[in-house]
């Protein structure tokens, strides 16, 4: 597995990470002890960077990781965590808390849960209205000179706020949404402000939750699933969003690929500075996407993609209107 600097400042990781939000029921019921042994496959191939929530599952995912953690060494991986999004017993979301005493306060949560003495990439999940981003990045870097976390990191942050961010401690990375069809931070100063500054990107959503792995069946949405109200998967979305899925079918088959291998190889084209995160909740699919990091797409590849799948042209946002409302990456 190769592996890569995480920006200027941060650490040393693979170039694929594995996403483990998927396996504390964001996309309806998954397998513990699958989820458990992906984890653990994911480590075997290479993968050091996991990636989790504090919110995913309210706790559950940290104990997941922590458990499949827990006959390894704690080099073994690089821990990123991301913190703040609120919820309540409906398991409803409820808005962000990222002042200087919450930060504390989730952190000695997180280490509790992952059973460890570190976090080795810690994030706000997304901005906090309330709070100056000054605040908060000045209570991690608190964390860091006190040992508790190792790097800083951001979460779906525009161009003026990451700059702010830098000016109070060095940020590894930024995490936000980039694939085939989720292109904004090519347009929106968000991906050259990163560059300028150097900071990674470890993109997210690379197979769209699934829309563009090639896998996609609408029978598989079940309760609980939060693409049940993603715009992308709703009908009069999903069937144009699919088509654009079997134009990227035709290019992987001539590249003896499949359509996840060529999305998330299109995401690793993209940059040295860029980590695609995998989401895989199974070993089977987190050996499909392993086999992406084969293909080394040229120029006519590159071409053929941009044609099957151009640029803006899915249907429908990557999250409800309400939701984009909040995110300073969009404004």
């Amino acid at each position: 597995m190769d592996k890569i600097n995480l920006g200027r400042t941060g650490p040393s990781v693979s170039v694929l990470g594995l996403g483990c939000m998927g396996m504390s029921g964001m996309y309806g019921p998954a397998d513990r002890a699958e989820s458990i042994a992906t984890i653990r496959a994911a480590l075997d191939a290479g993968i050091d960077l996991l990636d989790t929530g504090d919110f995913y599952g309210m706790g559950h995912n940290e104990m997941l990781v922590g458990e499949a953690l827990a006959s390894r060494s704690r080099e073994d991986c690089l821990i990123s965590v991301k913190f703040g999004a609120l919820r309540d017993p409906a398991h409803q979301w409820n808005g962000y808390d990222a002042r200087p005493n919450a930060v504390k306060n989730f952190l000695a949560y997180s280490l509790q849960r992952l059973r460890v003495d570190h976090i080795d990439i810690y994030r706000p999940a997304r901005l906090d209205p309330d709070v100056p981003i000054e605040d908060t990045v000045g209570a991690i870097a608190d964390m860091v000179k006190a040992g508790y976390v190792r790097h800083i990191g951001l979460s779906e942050v525009g161009a003026d706020t990451i700059r702010r961010a830098a000016a109070v401690h060095p940020i590894a990375d930024l995490q936000i949404e980039y694939s085939l069809i989720s292109r904004g931070i090519e347009d929106n100063g968000i991906l050259a402000t990163c560059r300028e500054l150097g900071i990674a990107i470890t993109a997210y959503g690379v197979l769209s939750r699934g829309l563009i792995s090639g896998h996609w069946d609408p029978a598989q949405k079940a309760q609980g699933d939060f693409r049940n109200a993603s715009p992308r998967f709703q009908q009069g979305n999903v069937e144009a969003n699919l088509q654009l899925v079997e134009a990227l079918r035709k290019v992987a088959q001539g590249l003896d690929a499949t359509v996840a291998q060529v999305a998330i190889a299109w995401v690793l084209a993209q940059g040295k500075d860029i980590v695609p995160l995998i989401g895989a909740r199974k070993r089977e699919r987190l050996q499909e996407a392993i086999g992406a990091l084969a293909l080394r797409l040229g120029d006519a590849d590159l071409a053929a993609i941009e044609q099957a799948v151009p640029k803006g042209s899915a249907q429908g946002g990557r999250y409800p209107q309400a939701q984009l409302a909040h995110l300073d990456s969009e404004r």
